[in-house]
């Protein structure tokens, strides 16, 4: 039941027969799978893909955005995208335009599956596209929804080889074999990768590694961040990947002292603990493998924790930290 529960929840956006949708359906019985649907959700209540989720116990919902501005269509699935508890939204196959809005409110938690080796052939027709340039491959590409359409980061492509006997028909219905393959393969490392310690490490880098004379160096075996000349450079930060028997993985920040250090994890026990190795210098950990994790609340620290011991000559940068 644990594993279960700590699944992240996805709701899927259709349009019509919803073939990505039932793939994702069907590898989330998996037991191994890291994500479940928790809704599937159209703008035509006649979508056939409605239908099968239903039988497959899967919470649905129709709404037809015709006659309804565009903002005003997005807030009504939003606000049932939101009931159902879901945390990502994977849209498969749904032929709508999103608001600004829409797109800002699920930023960096909403996926799509475009047909075509992206950046190729962004929009629609881009099977006749391939075979109209002579490519010899095309394929699809799972990305990052952003405003601008098929313009997200890339998290995933799998090329298709085209035959020369192809036709756009026979090209897309290949096509799809590899959407299906490469969907829920994608997503599901997409929605666990707050459990990845190579990722972890690799946010919590790109945030100490903005700020000045900052130098990654392993430390008791754990990857550290330092600040100053080399000689005499002090260590603001380190990520914890389960050391000294601790179950976490958690960045270790400098705080005031054990009363402050006391005070944080009284009030946020879900985040906050005392690290047993470096908690006696007044070094608190915050657990970064939760799926809520707070990327701005981690860049907070970060910077309080360097100026904390950053040279003296670097204390004019005080006020743009």
């Amino acid at each position: 039941m644990a594993e279960q529960a700590a699944r992240a929840k996805v709701a899927v956006l259709i349009s019509g027969r919803g073939s990505n949708m039932a793939a994702l359906l069907y590898a989330a019985k998996a037991a191994d799978c890291p994500f479940d649907i928790v809704l599937v959700a159209a703008n035509d209540p006649d979508a056939p893909g409605l239908a099968l989720a239903a039988a497959e116990g899967v919470a649905t919902f129709a709404q037809s955005h015709v006659g309804l501005k565009r903002a005003e269509f997005d807030a009504i699935i939003d606000a049932e995208i939101r009931k159902a508890g879901a945390q990502y939204i994977a849209l498969a196959g749904y032929m709508r335009l999103l608001s600004p809005e829409f797109v800002g409110r699920w930023e960096g938690r909403m996926l799509n599956i475009h047909p075509s080796l992206l950046p190729k052939y962004k929009g629609l027709h881009t099977h006749e596209r391939a075979l109209e340039a002579g490519d010899s491959h095309a394929g699809c590409s799972v990305h990052i929804v952003t405003a601008e359409l098929d313009d997200g980061p890339v998290l995933g492509q799998t090329e298709v080889a085209i035959l020369p006997s192809d036709t756009p028909d026979t090209l897309a219905a290949r096509t799809l074999i590899a959407e299906h393959q490469l969907y829920s393969r994608v997503l599901g490392a997409y929605v666990s990768r707050y459990a990845n310690p190579d990722w972890i490490i690799g946010q919590v880098d790109r945030l100490a590694s903005a700020l000045p004379e900052v130098a990654q160096r392993l430390s008791h075996g754990a990857p550290g961040w330092r600040t100053g000349e080399a000689a005499s450079a002090k260590f603001f930060a380190y990520v914890s990947v389960r050391h000294h028997g601790e179950d976490a993985i958690a960045l270790l920040v400098k705080t005031d002292g054990q009363d402050e250090m006391a005070a944080l994890i009284e009030a946020d026990p879900d985040i906050y603990y005392r690290p047993d190795y470096y908690g006696t210098s007044g070094w608190i950990a915050i657990r970064l493998d939760r799926p809520d994790t707070d990327w701005g609340h981690v860049d907070q620290w970060l910077r309080r924790s360097w100026q904390s011991v950053a040279p003296k000559r670097l204390a004019r940068l005080a006020e743009w930290l």
